[in-house]
């Protein structure tokens, strides 16, 4: 089991048993095909370990990230060796070390990279290795491990507060090399996985969320966003790839239950419950309803483990 290298917004290490309980009982991760349409931070493919499929997401930067870390571990691994604590003062020898494009004050070396960061959307030359070192930087000394973009795609996130944040990730990013090798990886629209696809294959939906309220709004990690359309067509995609023999399962919160239940042919969804702990309201912070809908029926599905069940204690 890899552990994934950046903390994510819905991030599923608390559901991997739920989501693995609904694969059907002879998926093979060494010789069946999965694919992953929302990588984001990547918990369950991570966790899985597949030898074969593919994996995408939207977000250019985050694709880049992981292209450096599949191709240039330890590259990766030594300039990020090289960053300082984000509470340092600015660094003279690299740009914005007094304002930033807005010009305003530079205060700390964290506002410095995060200005240096947002170098592609502000249409400058950028070098995708220290755009990747920079992206692990700024996601372990963020505000919580958020990753949000304005509607102008800059990265937004305000510095965290750590004793002694981890920001070289050395051993993950060794062992998630290895896992991005046997896949293939791309930065499209989640609807590339047709045209690779084949009946039998495992694909796994994990969209950014229909937020629960009008305050707990995850859709705008990218300035793209995903709204309320486009979770029916995903959810009329989904239902179509299942419809052809593609083993499907798909999370969402717990809103969209109606939903999944009313129009889906081939989806059956559930209610589990999940703790989330990214959240700018720290009193927020919590259970949270969600929902996972998988084509596999009951009677073919692997099931949890009894260490997965929750219902053993000393």
């Amino acid at each position: 089991m890899t552990k994934p290298v950046l903390k994510w917004a819905g991030g599923k290490r608390q559901l991997l048993d739920d989501l693995k309980a609904r694969f059907p009982r002879d998926f093979d991760a060494t010789e069946n095909a999965y694919h992953e349409p929302f990588l984001g931070g990547g918990a369950l493919f991570f966790d899985i370990e597949p030898t074969t499929g593919t994996v995408n997401d939207t977000n250019a930067r985050l694709v880049n990230f992981y292209r450096q870390v599949r191709d240039n571990p330890e590259k990766l691994i030594n300039r990020c060796r090289e960053f300082q604590d984000p509470e340092h003062d600015p660094d003279e020898s690299f740009p914005f070390s007094t304002t930033d494009r807005s010009g305003k004050d530079v205060d700390s070396y964290y506002y410095q990279q995060r200005a240096r960061f947002n170098n592609r959307p502000a249409g400058d030359d950028f070098d995708a290795l220290e755009e990747a070192a920079l992206l692990l930087y700024l996601n372990r000394t963020g505000f919580n491990g958020m990753y949000r973009e304005n509607a102008d795609g800059f990265f937004n996130i305000p510095q965290g507060r750590y004793a002694n944040p981890d920001w070289v990730r050395a051993e993950e990013v060794r062992a998630a090399s290895r896992v991005l090798e046997r896949v293939e990886l791309y930065n499209q629209d989640y609807t590339y996985v047709e045209e690779v696809v084949s009946p039998g294959d495992l694909v796994y939906f994990d969209p950014p969320y229909e937020p629960m309220s009008t305050t707990a709004d995850f859709t705008k990690y990218s300035a793209d966003g995903f709204d309320t359309e486009d979770q029916q067509s995903l959810l009329e995609f989904a239902d179509s790839l299942a419809s052809e023999g593609v083993h499907v399962i798909l999370s969402n919160s717990g809103v969209m239950y109606d939903l999944y239940e009313a129009e889906s042919e081939n989806l059956l969804p559930d209610t589990v419950g999940a703790t989330r702990s990214i959240n700018s309201d720290g009193e927020n912070r919590g259970e949270v309803e969600e929902i996972i809908a998988t084509s596999v029926s009951e009677e073919s599905r692997a099931g949890q483990s009894q260490t997965g069940l929750g219902q053993f204690s000393d």
